[in-house]
């Protein structure tokens, strides 16, 4: 990943963008020689978000196991024993 500075990134910010997005690099911004941010393109945000999707799919899918089999508890009385 090729690295850049927020100075430098702001300066040529429009430039960095057409990279990005018709050149499928990323740019990680940095502050005082620190990670920061990045600049991704559409397709890598996509991907991203897709694998987050089927991440929560499989937690919710354990959950949803986990509550068959250690059963559930009707709210009020979560909220009870929660003294709420």
């Amino acid at each position: 990943m090729n690295m850049i500075s927020t100075t430098e990134a702001r300066a040529h910010f429009s430039e960095l963008l057409n990279k990005v997005a018709f050149g499928k690099i990323r740019i990680q911004l940095e502050r005082q020689g620190k990670p920061l941010a990045a600049i991704i393109s559409l397709e890598d945000l996509y991907l991203l978000e897709k694998l987050e999707d089927e991440f929560d799919i499989l937690e919710a899918d354990k959950a949803m196991k986990e509550a068959k089999k250690k059963g559930t508890k009707p709210f009020k009385q979560l909220k009870k024993e929660l003294g709420l």
